[in-house]
């Protein structure tokens, strides 16, 4: 008898049951916080009177989960629809005519590029929701390069998870952990970005050698004969580029410079972000002479694309709600810092990476983590000998690695659903990379305390 791993929604359902189950059975307990909502490191304390979740709070978790995920969901509605009208205006098409005159002999060079641009993106002003728009283009750029979806979403993947997980600057991650962990904002930069390239190279590596396997043989790709998302598939021929064509791609850019400047200095997140797309979106149908009518034609149909991808964002997000609801996240911080105390500094920074990891699953935003963690982490390493800045970095690693392939991180389930790649097979893709990245970064930790980085 064969196992078929389930659907993605299914599996995402079934981790609401295993979470709810877990309530049942982990103490219900809680840390005390302060003002900033950071938690009082030796404040945890089991509840008085334990609530029982019913089944009936699975389903009300639901509905209460797609709310929560609104901000994500109907941005990506926004990019299908955006994204539908400029490819109806030969922009798209223009534009990978040419990126094929570029790299078209040079796949290993565009997978580099790929994967190093968006790695100093995030690393910088913590971009991850704005490569979203990238995906179409990427899967029908490797497709032109006898490559496939799955290398497309790895170059973005992994620039994305490499760079929150070697930050420089990241608002959302380095500056929230530094400020709980009271070091100066931005101390220790040289050494992450120097850290970077060699991680880099590591993701580079494993896109390129599947990516390679894929072009020798096309049956080697995982997913062979799986259909393309509507926009994957390259043109026959690619129109010339036009100044309208031009116009369009200066558009896009400034639309997403002034969306990470606001992001980087205004706070602004993916409501902001979505804004300077519609824009983006009557500017390309302008320039594209495209009436009200056929633009609002072509918007509705590539939001209609994204509707699975809505729903499968919007259940991820019931998965740490209902963690929440049974009060068992604060649980689960409290006893896996335990063991930490107990063995030497160098394993202690690595045990900290590994539950940065774990605890990622259930707080999937970076700076929801910190304020749980940092305050008891920073503490403990003083007691173990590790430093508060390698405590940081511990953090930054188990945080941004994971962001790679947990299920509950909404924004690479809007990646893999704007590709048309199930969870499943992401997962068998993904997992020996991060195997990788979390070796090399155990032996940096350890070297971190050996050479006492602070």
């Amino acid at each position: 008898m064969n196992f078929r791993v389930p659907h993605t929604l299914a599996l995402l359902f079934f981790l609401m049951i295993a979470a709810l189950v877990a309530t049942w059975l982990v103490p219900q307990g809680h840390f005390q916080t302060d003002e900033t909502n950071r938690v009082i490191p030796g404040s945890y304390e089991v509840v008085d009177e334990r609530h029982l979740m019913t089944p009936l709070e699975l389903f009300t978790a639901v509905p209460r989960a797609f709310a929560a995920a609104s901000d994500i969901i109907f941005f990506l509605f926004i990019i299908g629809g955006v994204l539908a009208i400029i490819r109806a205006t030969g922009t798209i098409d223009a534009l990978l005519g040419r990126l094929l005159e570029r790299f078209g002999n040079k796949p290993s060079m565009l997978i580099f590029a790929v994967v190093f641009v968006f790695a100093m993106a995030s690393s910088a002003v913590g971009s991850s929701g704005e490569y979203i728009p990238f995906v179409l283009i990427l899967v029908a750029l490797c497709r032109a390069m006898r490559m496939d979806p799955m290398t497309a979403v790895g170059m973005v993947v992994a620039g994305y998870g490499v760079g929150y997980g070697l930050a420089a600057f990241n608002p959302y991650t380095v500056v929230v952990a530094q400020g709980i962990a009271e070091l100066p904002t931005y101390s220790g930069w040289p050494v992450r970005l120097a850290l970077l390239l060699p991680f880099v190279l590591i993701a580079v590596h494993h896109v390129w050698s599947y990516a390679r396997r894929v072009r020798e043989n096309p049956e080697a790709s995982m997913v062979y004969g799986d259909p393309l998302p509507e926009g994957g598939e390259p043109p026959s021929e690619y129109p010339a580029v036009r100044p309208g064509h031009v116009a369009i791609v200066f558009g896009f850019l400034a639309a997403l410079g002034l969306a990470i400047w606001g992001i980087a200095t205004r706070g602004w997140y993916l409501n902001e972000l979505g804004a300077a797309f519609l824009v983006l979106g009557l500017v390309a149908a302008a320039i594209g002479r495209m009436g009200p009518s056929a633009a609002s034609g072509k918007f509705i149909e590539g939001a209609r694309q994204l509707t699975e991808t809505a729903i499968l964002v919007g259940i991820a997000r019931g998965i740490a709600l209902i963690m929440e609801d049974g009060q068992i996240l604060h649980t689960i911080v409290h006893y896996m810092s335990l063991p930490l105390s107990l063995v030497g500094a160098e394993f202690s920074a690595v045990g900290m990476m590994i539950i940065q990891a774990v605890l990622n699953l259930f707080i999937p935003s970076g700076s929801g983590q910190a304020f749980v963690t940092m305050p008891l982490m920073a503490p403990l390493g003083d007691l173990v000998g590790v430093s508060r800045q390698v405590a940081v970095t511990a953090y930054q690693m188990g945080d941004g690695f994971t962001n790679m392939i947990i299920p509950t991180n909404a924004i690479l389930l809007g990646i893999l659903g704007m590709a048309g790649i199930s969870y499943a097979k992401w997962f068998r893709f993904c997992l020996p990379l991060i195997l990788k990245l979390y070796a090399a970064g155990a032996i940096t930790l350890m070297a971190m305390v050996w050479l006492g980085y602070s």
